[in-house]
């Protein structure tokens, strides 16, 4: 079993410290093969960042609510706590001058929801699923994600692989489930099985 995560490493290994699966950390950044050490999946720098950051401070300081997440190998401006036309609108700033600033650095800008995350280009939830499934012959392989960056797991799943979608809107998955509540019902199911 391997549990792909946006979550930070530090917090998946506060929760599965114990448990002997494979994991996933930053949106594809960090695996962990079984009880082990965490490694990235491509050599990365951070050098990028002390040339992004200050853009995204003036962002944080002409928008009010919003706040910038630092992780170990992307930067990530959050809007979630702003008025809603106004953090948009803002966004959407901050994305034309983040393509501009980083189109010479091997850089990605990714705008979710009521985030804008700055990341290496090719680091993603969908790299890390193609190290997993080159691993062994799996029996089984089912993904579920409700988040956009779960979009490059189901594109790289092979075609007997399960793929589900949680929530509405288009998706590369095969399947659609409405909420984490029928998540939940399905996977009691399957393990009733």
């Amino acid at each position: 079993m391997v549990i792909v995560s946006g979550r930070e490493k530090d917090t998946l290994e506060k929760w599965f410290a114990d448990i002997n699966i494979g994991l996933v950390a930053g949106h594809g950044t960090w695996l962990r093969e079984r009880i082990g050490q965490w490694k990235t999946v491509k050599p990365l720098n951070n050098k990028w960042k002390t040339q992004i950051k200050p853009l995204l401070e003036l962002y944080v300081d002409r928008t009010p609510g919003s706040f910038i997440q630092e992780k170990e190998y992307s930067l990530v401006w959050h809007y979630l706590k702003t008025d809603p036309s106004f953090g948009r609108m803002r966004a959407l700033e901050l994305k034309s001058s983040l393509l501009h600033l980083t189109s010479n650095l091997n850089l990605e800008v990714l705008h979710g929801e009521k985030v804008i995350e700055i990341k290496p280009i090719g680091i993603n939830k969908g790299l890390s699923a193609d190290y997993w499934i080159s691993q062994k012959d799996w029996d089984f392989i089912l993904a579920i994600g409700d988040d956009w960056s779960d979009e490059d797991t189901f594109k790289n799943l092979p075609d007997s692989a399960h793929s589900i979608k949680v929530g509405t809107g288009s998706s590369l998955s095969k399947y659609n489930i409405e909420s984490s509540i029928e998540v939940r019902t399905f996977l009691k199911e399957l393990i009733s099985k």
